[in-house]
Formats: structure tokens, sequence, C-alpha cells
């Protein structure tokens, strides 16, 4: 089993291979300090395990799992966010709680043994992780190209739905991201972000105006000049934030 160590510290790093010593079927082909560094081991080695620790600079664990398309099999490791462990505990994903002992990470191998001999796939780990972490987040990451790009979410003027992406807008252009609009909108401050459209998300600081173009219809105009289709529920969301 071809495993990566991804952890900002590297005394915890130290720890994790030598515990993983004990283990004859496991091979570390890679460390990892950083997020980017990651990305890209993950993307070249494709291993099979990943040791992933959650609170780490430049870009966090989770924000390195969103940018990768077939995630493998994931072990999170965190030292605190507990909320975030229930949430991985109630779906089922592994996590290791520091400080861990030799075997609670015994442990956390045989769930990942049994998680990949019965065919889940890191995909799913990585959805059912997005559908029930519920911090609010200040930042989106994507992948354009060969680089990662961090985009504060007060340059996003708004996010589109397209097939199994989202099409984030801002003023420096477009970026796209596999994501679902519904998993981002439970992430957004809903006072800053309105969902007018099942397709749409709006950012309600761009908003200029509003404008009816048919009998149930509206259209919201933006500072950028883009028009947004505005549903009848999405109007009256709109209107209940902009307090009109």
């Amino acid at each position: 089993m071809k495993v990566i160590i991804v952890d900002d510290e590297p005394l915890a790093i130290s720890l994790m291979k030598e515990y993983l010593e004990a283990f004859p079927e496991i091979e570390v082909i890679q460390t990892c300090q950083n997020g980017f560094e990651a990305l890209k081991a993950i993307q070249e080695s494709k291993p099979d395990l990943v040791f992933l620790d959650i609170q780490m600079p430049k870009i966090t664990g989770l924000e390195m799992l969103e940018l990768l398309d077939n995630p493998p099999a994931i072990v999170f490791t965190t030292a605190f966010d507990e909320y975030a462990v229930k949430a991985f505990e109630v779906n089922a994903v592994d996590y290791l709680l520091k400080p861990f002992s030799q075997d609670r990470l015994a442990v956390a191998i045989e769930k990942a043994k049994a998680k990949m001999g019965n065919g889940t796939k890191g995909q799913e780990l990585k959805e059912l992780v997005d559908q029930s972490f519920e911090e609010k987040i200040s930042r989106i990451v994507v992948k354009t190209g060969s680089h990662i790009k961090v985009i504060p979410i007060g340059e996003v003027q708004y996010v589109e739905a397209s097939d199994d992406y989202i099409c984030i807008h801002t003023a420096e252009g477009q970026f796209m991201k596999t994501q679902t609009l519904k998993s981002l909108e439970k992430r957004l401050d809903e006072k800053q972000f309105v969902r007018t459209h099942r397709s749409f998300l709006v950012n309600v600081q761009e908003v200029t105006k509003l404008e009816q173009y048919e009998k149930e219809g509206y259209l919201v105009i933006l500072k950028s000049g883009a028009k947004i289709p505005v549903s009848k529920s999405g109007y009256t969301r709109l209107r209940l934030v902009l307090g009109g």
C-alpha cells in the first residue's frame, strides 16, 4: 500500500513514519509539509492512502482535497476542530485526533483497508466531507492549470452551476471547480450570498438593481453589468436579505 503523509509539522511526520514501520504492507513514498506539495505529489504518485493534516499554512487539507479530481483513500489527522471530527465520524470518514497512539493508527489503517476492499473510493469520502463540514469559508481555492488560486469571498460576484462544476465569476475572470452549488451555498454567509435561482448564487454586495422582466420573473443586475435570473423563491430570499 503506497502512502503519502501530509503534515506541516516535521515532528508529526517523523512520528507517523516511525509508527508506520510496524506495518510491513505500507510503503511511505513521500512526505509533504503543505497542500501545494501534497496536491502535486498525489497527482504524480497516485498513492493508495494519504494521511492528511487538516490545519496547514497556504491551503488547508480540506481545500487541497477539494482540488483532487480522483482522490485516494484519506485518513484525516487533526489536533483540534472537534466539530469537524464529529462530522467525519458520523459519516464514517477515518480520522486521527492528535496526539494518537500506534494502536489507534492501526485501527485507522484497518478502516482504510476495508474501504478500499469494498470499493469505497476517495471521491466518496470527499463528497461526505463536503456534505458534513459546515464551517463558513472566507475564500475559495481553485486550480488553474498547474497553479492554485485563492479567491477571497468578497471578490466573488456570482457563482453559476454548470453540470458537475461551478463557475466562479470575479472581476479577474471565471474559474471552474468540481463542486455542487448546494454544498458551496451551505458554507457561505447567507447574509452575503443568496440563491437567486437554482443555478445561481449572487453576492448581494454586487447588486445594483432588481427588475421585473415577465409576470413572475425577475433579473438582478450586478455592478459588472451581468444579468442574473431570479426565481419566485429567489426573489423572496433576495428581498429579505436586501431589507426591501
